[in-house]
């Protein structure tokens, strides 16, 4: 197996370079699913035969509770990457993923809550997996204020990595709660292994709303991660040419 691109991704100068023509194709991927997905689950799909009209926040809130975890993992990942390998780009990654996961996971928890108003009577109960979920939250708030707080760059790399790979342990948990426990909470509607439970005109919109939530994210992620490359890089030389490069395009137009 061919490793250079991974080892290419080592390289700020490289991964900015990449990333510009990544952007605009995740950015429109992400436009065209979020509003065929939205559209789609809000005004056509069929309402649940118990919940009503009410089940319409799963478009929004499983999706949100998906990449909120998805996004915890991938802090892990590059937190190994990054202390195996010394990637800076990997730093880079866990500090501009935290805020987007630590924002996904408070829309999942208030949607979460918006949704158990008319389900359970009530906007929160201490129940396994809405706990679990909200530990996710104070783990992404810890790896933020561990990024602000410790001034040392690599000091502040290497606490977010372990905080981050220490933390992977919450995911399963919140994974499996509604199995190890008795849980107000009721099990998946939607995975992507197993057989839906749902009719297809419900768990598809969902899907899509899923991979657009999924573009989205790697859309921001990558311009925040450009922004910081260059910020962190702003005495290289290929940063001077970037900038005189837009420039003369600016001028141009």
């Amino acid at each position: 197996m061919n490793w250079t691109w991974f080892h290419k991704l080592g390289s700020p100068k490289w991964f900015y370079q990449i990333s510009g023509s990544w952007l605009p194709w995740l950015a429109i991927a992400a436009g065209v699913l979020l509003t065929v997905g939205l559209v789609w689950g809000l005004a056509f799909a069929p309402a649940d035969y118990q919940q009503g009209n009410s089940f319409r926040i799963i478009y929004i809130h499983v999706p949100a509770a998906f990449l909120a975890q998805s996004i915890y993992v991938m802090l892990a990942v590059a937190g190994v990457v990054g202390m195996v390998w010394k990637m800076k780009i990997a730093d880079v990654a866990v500090q501009q993923a935290a805020p987007i996961g630590a924002w996904m996971t408070v829309i999942a928890l208030v949607t979460g809550a918006i949704w158990g108003k008319p389900t359970w009577g009530t906007y929160w109960v201490w129940d396994a997996r809405l706990t679990s979920m909200l530990i996710l939250l104070f783990l992404y708030f810890g790896v933020i204020a561990l990024a602000q707080a410790i001034s040392n760059r690599d000091s502040a790399a290497k606490a977010c990595a372990v905080l981050a790979i220490v933390g992977v342990i919450n995911i399963p948990i919140i994974k499996y709660s509604v199995e190890w426990w008795n849980t107000l909470h009721q099990p998946a509607s939607f995975s992507v292994i197993e057989r839906p439970t749902m009719p297809v005109e419900m768990w598809l919109p969902l899907l899509i709303m899923v991979l657009g939530f999924y573009c989205f994210f790697g859309a921001v992620l990558l311009l925040r991660m450009r922004l910081e490359v260059l910020k962190r890089e702003a005495r290289s030389s290929w940063v001077r040419d970037e900038v005189t490069k837009t420039l003369n395009a600016e001028v141009v137009r």
